[in-house]
């Protein structure tokens, strides 16, 4: 898919960097408490709200959202089927583009190894 996902997954983190820097108040509320308050445990559990941050990025066409939640809902113990069936419930309710999305997901996936190549 052209630039290797995980060299943009590196830049993308560096980038975050340096927007926190010089934006120090956002980030210390929307990093700090808002994210907190969101992402900690409650009824849904941590896998569970990664999960459906991930739709929501891929309904969103956010790529660096898909990355992301894809790698946190990983280290939250998601499954490679419960991260696609998550791509398959987005495609459901975006059509094709929310497939060309999902394709950013396959494509990180396969570049850490994680899946093998279709063909």
């Amino acid at each position: 898919m052209g630039e290797l996902i995980l060299e943009y997954e590196e830049k993308m983190w560096e980038l975050f960097e340096l927007t926190k820097k010089q934006m120090p108040d956002l980030s210390e509320a929307y990093y700090g408490s808002v994210k907190n308050a969101v992402y900690g445990e409650g009824s849904l559990s941590i896998k569970n709200k990664r999960l459906i941050s991930l739709a929501i990025g891929i309904q969103a066409g956010c790529k660096d959202c898909m990355i992301s939640q894809t790698s946190k809902a990983l280290d939250s113990g998601a499954t490679i089927e419960e991260i696609f069936e998550v791509c398959a419930i987005s495609v459901s309710m975006g059509g094709t583009l929310a497939w060309s999305k999902a394709l950013i997901v396959a494509d990180y996936l396969q570049e850490r190894g994680i899946i093998k190549p279709a063909l």
